[in-house]
């Protein structure tokens, strides 16, 4: 009667019925959307449920104990979403932050190394099922409505060259450099040196492959290397979905590490998803499962690490919705290629990524998540004093590909020869083979 008096009280809108071992029934919501229907196996999982529903649902799904018999776990996941502000949040209290700092973020170099092992050493064969063709697993930017994934990606990584303001020559750090796409399309667009550093020996194997393959090598290096370690000095820094992972106690180090590498007219910028209720805790599901060591921070956490680093904050931009879409396709495309992944892994691991993708695509859409882009400096004159110059350098990135965007016989008729993107001018030469490697590591 407890559980079924809690249920009632969160969930309000939507269509949603919940059978209990031995066949009761509770029905639940307003009737308003597509009806989900969902079985609870076993008197064992009603319990762990109705104790722990952040964790028990996700768990009950993994393992069985949860069985959607109309709907899928992303209908389920949604619903529940669009109930989230009937129970809101709780901030984390001081003492919860407190143990949470000591005992799951503190993100030593020996844990942050097992942390980022858990999620990021999976084979890189899954992550090709899902990604775009570069390998960008992070926030997309979405130009306007109906834009593919991959469009939406190449945007994000001229949006952020543009605000890096590259020059040729400029040697660049790229913090948590994932698989090597942003670095490598910096190198090759902007012809700048880029160090990238990542604790994952997959994302290492994989960038130092793709760079030789794409004949890059001598101009992105990729090194496994903690952010704490990083020696000299760097004209730009790029920080791509890793601030996620550095662990609220370990904030002032990462930007005091940010200001000592950067000269003295350098730019930085740092993408990373955000929160907007104000400092809480993981989600106990996702910090066991999915990111352990991870937390989401409040701006009002951050900028005050910022300042006390002594460095400026130029421009911080926020990206409303385009990780919920992000996300989506993600979503699609791995159901899309489920039997794929459940082959070299399991029906388990599927279910838990399906829960994954679900339960963060809802808290981009529903839990006031989003994602933030801070430029910072040393100095106050480093940016242009307005944001017209990141447009104009996202057109003159993009121009190549509006000349190979044109019909091959238009181009004829008026003349021209055929225009080439940034990626087959760099490709140009090599062996097919190399073209298809470098391909996914331009910048559009």
């Amino acid at each position: 009667m407890a559980f079924q008096a809690y249920l009632q009280s969160v969930i309000r809108e939507g269509d949603l019925t919940v059978r209990l071992p031995g066949g009761r029934e509770i029905v639940l919501g307003d009737g308003s959307g597509p009806p989900v229907v969902v079985r609870i196996a076993t008197a064992r999982w009603l319990a762990r449920i109705a104790a722990n529903p952040s964790m028990g649902v996700g768990e009950a799904y993994m393992d069985g104990g949860l069985v959607l018999e109309r709907g899928t776990i992303h209908d389920l996941a949604d619903l529940i979403g669009r109930n989230a502000k009937h129970r809101p949040l709780k901030p984390a209290g001081a003492l919860s932050r407190w143990w949470l700092d000591r005992r799951l973020m503190a993100n030593a170099r020996r844990a942050a190394r097992r942390n980022v092992a858990h999620h990021y050493d999976l084979s890189v064969d899954l992550y090709r099922r899902f990604l775009d063709p570069d390998m960008q697993y992070s926030c997309a930017y979405f130009p306007h409505p109906g834009a593919s994934l991959e469009e939406a990606q190449a945007a994000k990584k001229r949006h952020l060259a543009a605000k890096l303001l590259l020059a040729p020559g400029q040697k660049v750090l790229d913090i948590g450099c994932g698989w090597g796409g942003l670095a490598l399309s910096l190198a090759r667009a902007a012809e700048v040196q880029v160090d990238g550093v990542t604790l994952s020996t997959e994302q290492l194997a994989t960038a130092t492959s793709r760079a030789e393959a794409a004949g890059l090598a001598s101009r992105a290096r990729f090194s496994l290397t903690d952010y704490r370690d990083v020696q000299g000095r760097y004209d730009r820094i790029v920080s791509v979905g890793m601030f996620e992972h550095v662990g609220r106690p370990n904030y002032q180090t990462y930007f005091d590490q940010v200001a000592r590498l950067l000269t003295d007219d350098g730019v930085a910028v740092v993408h990373s998803i955000g929160r907007a209720d104000g400092p809480s805790f993981t989600q106990p599901w996702i910090a066991k499962y999915i990111f352990p060591g991870g937390y989401i921070p409040s701006l009002s956490e951050v900028l005050p690490r910022v300042e006390q680093a002594g460095l400026v904050v130029t421009d911080i931009e926020i990206l409303r919705l385009h990780y919920a879409e992000t996300l989506k396709a993600w979503r699609e495309r791995f159901a899309a290629h489920r039997e794929e992944i459940a082959a070299f892994y399991d029906e388990r691991f599927c279910r838990m990524w399906e829960f994954y993708l679900s339960l963060s695509e809802i808290a981009f859409r529903y839990r006031g998540h989003f994602v933030f882009q801070m430029q910072l400096a040393k100095k106050v004159d480093a940016a242009p004093i307005t944001r017209d110059y990141i447009a104009r350098a996202e057109a003159r990135l993009a121009e190549p590909v509006r000349q190979v965007a044109l019909p091959v016989a238009a181009r004829a008729a008026r003349g021209e020869r055929p225009a080439r993107s940034l990626d087959e001018e760099a490709a140009r030469g090599r062996s097919r083979s190399s073209q298809a490697a470098a391909q996914g590591s331009s910048l559009p």
